[in-house]
C-alpha cells in the first residue's frame, strides 16, 4: 500500500482529503445514527412481535391464528368471559412486582424529557428496558395504553447504552439518545417524519441543526428495518376529503377547539387518577393489580377499550358506530386509560389519544351530518381529524399530531382540515391548562420545563450572574490589521466598540470583516465596519429573556451595558455564557432536590 501511495502521489491527495472531509465529529455523530437505527428497528420489531404474543399469551386475542399457547383463558374456557376481567388485574400484579422489585427507576416520556433537560440525557438502559418489558405485560393483559411510549423508551435506551459505550461527551449523548427516540417512534408506527418532529417538538423543545441530521438518519434506518425485516405498516383506513370547504372548514374549527378542551379533560383524568391512586394506603406491587381489575370491569362490558384498539378505530373511520356507542366508548376509555397508568402500568398516551380523538371526531361528525345533510363529508373524516386533534392537544405538539395521522393514514385530502384543527386545539389546551400531558407530571416535581430548558431557572437567574465583566475591548480609531491579530490571538469572533471616551460606540465581528473589508484594506478604521445599531442587554434582566433576544437576533453576544446610561460598558454575555450559567444552576438544583431537605 506504502509503494503503491509513493508511485501515485494523487492516491494521498485522495486520502488526505476524505480524511480531512469525512473524519469529523459530525460525520461520526451520522454513522453512529446509523447503528442506532438499525438496532432500534429491530428492537422494535421484536417488541411488536412480543406484544402480540403477550396478547395471546393472556387471552386477550382468541381466534389468532399462531402456534404461541394461551396459558389462561381463551374463549373457550369454562369460566369465559368472567376471566376477561380478571386479565389486566393480572397483569397488574406481574408489573407491580417487577417495578417494586427490580425496577428501581421509572422514565416514560416525561423521564426523557428530564433526563434531557436536567441531568445530561444520562439513563439506563436497564430500568428502560425493563419498563419496555412491563409494558407488554400491561397492554398484553388488556391495559388501555399505546405502544409508543416503549418504543421511545427502547430506542433511548439503545442510543444512551451505544453513546456511554463509546464515552460519548454529554452533548453527543444528548444527540444520541434522540436518535433512539425517533427510531422508536418512527419503526413502532412506520412514521418516519413524525419520529423525527416528535423528538424536537417534544423531547428536545427545540430545533438545532447538530441534532437534526443524525435523527433524521436515525429514524430513515428504524423505520427501514421494522418495515423491510419484520412488516410493520401502518393501519389501513377509508380515505375521506374536504367535500365543501366553505362550510365544513367553520364545522372543523368547531371540532378543533372542542378537542381541546377535551384534551385538558384527558390530562386532569389522568393526573387526578394517579394523585388519587398514591393516596390509597395499599402495598405499591398491588396497586396496577387494582388499577388493572377496574380496566377488566370496564371491558368485560365493552371489551373494546381493552390494548391499542386499531382495529375500533379503523372501525370508527368507516362510520361502522352509532353516536350513542361512540359517546360511551369516548367515557370508557378515558377512565381505562387513566386507570392503568395512573395504577402504575406502563404504556403511551400516543395511541389513546388517537382513541378518544376518534370516538370524539366520529360523534361530531354524526350530529353534524344530521343538522346539515347531503353536504359535508362522512363522520369518519371527522374522526380522523378528531384523532390528530386530540393528541396535538394534549402532548402540545400539533406538528407532530399532523404527520403521524398523515403517516398512518397515508391520506393527504383531508390535510387542510387536519391542520387547522391541530393548531386550534393546541391554542386551546394551552389556554385552559399550561401543562401537557408529558410535562404535568414534571411540574409536580418541582420541574417547569419549555423548549428544553427549566423555566424556573432561566427565570431566577439575572445577566449580572452570567455576563463576562472583564472583556477585551477594541477602539473604533484602530485599524482593521490590528482587530485581524486580535482575533488570531483570542480566537474570538467579535468585540465591542469604544470611543475615545471609552463609551460603547458599537460592536465589530467577524461577519463585519468579511462583508465590508475587501482584500488590501488593513488600514482601513475599525469604526467604519463597526455595526452601531447593537441589541444590549441590561444586568438586571433574567436569562430567559437574554437567551429568546439572542435567538430572534440570530446573534452570538450581547453587551450588557447601564439602565442609567446605555453607553456605559459593564461587561458581555454570550450564548455560551447564558447555556454553562444554567447548567450549573441545572446541576444544583437536581442535587439538593436528591439530597432532599
Amino acid at each position: 500500500m506504502e509503494e503503491l501511495s509513493e508511485s501515485k502521489p494523487w492516491l494521498n491527495s485522495i486520502t488526505d482529503y476524505l480524511a480531512r472531509r469525512f473524519d469529523t465529529e459530525s460525520a461520526r455523530v451520522n454513522s453512529i445514527a446509523v447503528v442506532i437505527g438499525i438496532l432500534t428497528g429491530l428492537v422494535i420489531g421484536v417488541y411488536d412481535r412480543s406484544l402480540r404474543y403477550s396478547n395471546i399469551f393472556f387471552g386477550m386475542q382468541a381466534g389468532e391464528e399462531t402456534s404461541f399457547p394461551s396459558l389462561f383463558f381463551s374463549q373457550s374456557s369454562l369460566l369465559f368471559p368472567y376471566s376477561i376481567i380478571l386479565m389486566p388485574a393480572l397483569g397488574g400484579l406481574l408489573v407491580g412486582i417487577i417495578a417494586h422489585y427490580l425496577q428501581k427507576q421509572h422514565y416514560g416520556v416525561e423521564g426523557l424529557i428530564e433526563n434531557v433537560t436536567l441531568r445530561g440525557a444520562r439513563i439506563r438502559p436497564l430500568y428502560a428496558f425493563l419498563e419496555v418489558f412491563t409494558s407488554i405485560i400491561t397492554i398484553g393483559s388488556g391495559g388501555s395504553l399505546g405502544k409508543e411510549a416503549p418504543g421511545v423508551l427502547a430506542g433511548a435506551g439503545i442510543g444512551s447504552f451505544v453513546g456511554r459505550a463509546l464515552k460519548s461527551s454529554e452533548r453527543q449523548l444528548r444527540i444520541l439518545l434522540g436518535c433512539g427516540a425517533s427510531g422508536g417512534i418512527a419503526a413502532a408506527f412506520n412514521a418516519p417524519l413524525a419520529g423525527v418532529v416528535f423528538v424536537v417538538e417534544v423531547i428536545y423543545g427545540e430545533l438545532e441543526t447538530k441534532t437534526f441530521i443524525p435523527i433524521v438518519i436515525s429514524s430513515v434506518f428504524a423505520t427501514l428495518v421494522s418495515s423491510t425485516v419484520f412488516g410493520i405498516k401502518p393501519f389501513q383506513v377509508a380515505y375521506h376529503e374536504l367535500v365543501s370547504p366553505y362550510h365544513e372548514l367553520f364545522l372543523y374549527l368547531i371540532l378543533g377547539l372542542l378537542s381541546g378542551v377535551l384534551s385538558t379533560v384527558l390530562i386532569w383524568a389522568l393526573y387526578l387518577t394517579k394523585s388519587s391512586f398514591e393516596k390509597i394506603p395499599l402495598h405499591p406491587i398491588l396497586k396496577p393489580a387494582l388499577g388493572g381489575l377496574g380496566v377488566g370491569i370496564i371491558g368485560f362490558f365493552y371489551p373494546e377499550i381493552f390494548g391499542l384498539g386499531y382495529p375500533v378505530i379503523t372501525a370508527v373511520l368507516e362510520a361502522q358506530f352509532a353516536f350513542k356507542f361512540l359517546l360511551i366508548l369516548l367515557v370508557l376509555k378515558i377512565l381505562a386509560f387513566s386507570l392503568s397508568l395512573g395504577s402504575g402500568g406502563s404504556g403511551g398516551t400516543i395511541v389513546p389519544s388517537l382513541f378518544i380523538g376518534a370516538m370524539f371526531g366520529g360523534a361530531f361528525g354524526t350530529v353534524v351530518n344530521l343538522l346539515f345533510p347531503g353536504i359535508l363529508a362522512g363522520s369518519g373524516a371527522y374522526a380522523l381529524v378528531g384523532m390528530g386533534a386530540v393528541f396535538a392537544g394534549t402532548a402540545r405538539a400539533p406538528l407532530t399530531a399532523i404527520l403521524i395521522l398523515f403517516e398512518i393514514t397515508r391520506d393527504y385530502n383531508l390535510i387542510l382540515p387536519l391542520m387547522f384543527a391541530c393548531v386550534l386545539s393546541n391554542v386551546m389546551s394551552s389556554a385552559l391548562y399550561p401543562e401537557s400531558i408529558f410535562t404535568e407530571g414534571l411540574r409536580r416535581k418541582g420541574y417547569k420545563i419549555r423548549k428544553g430548558r427549566e423555566v424556573d431557572i432561566m427565570d431566577s437567574m439575572l445577566v449580572r450572574d452570567a455576563m463576562v465583566r472583564h472583556i477585551q475591548t477594541v477602539s473604533e480609531d484602530k485599524n482593521v490589521g490590528t482587530l485581524i491579530t486580535l482575533m488570531q490571538a483570542s480566537r474570538h469572533a467579535g468585540f465591542p466598540v469604544l470611543d475615545s471616551r471609552g463609551k460603547l460606540a458599537g460592536i465589530v465581528t467577524l461577519s463585519d470583516l468579511r462583508s465590508k473589508v475587501k482584500y488590501g484594506e488593513l488600514d482601513k478604521k475599525i469604526g467604519d465596519i463597526a455595526s452601531r445599531d447593537v441589541e444590549i442587554a441590561y444586568p438586571d434582566e433574567s436569562l430567559d429573556v437574554v437567551l429568546k433576544r439572542l435567538g430572534v437576533r440570530e446573534i452570538g453576544r450581547l453587551p450588557v451595558v447601564s439602565r442609567t446610561d446605555k453607553r456605559k460598558l459593564l461587561g458581555l454575555i454570550t450564548r455560551s455564557d447564558v447555556v454553562n450559567s444554567y447548567n450549573k444552576r441545572v446541576v444544583n438544583k437536581v442535587r439538593d432536590k436528591k439530597e432532599g431537605p
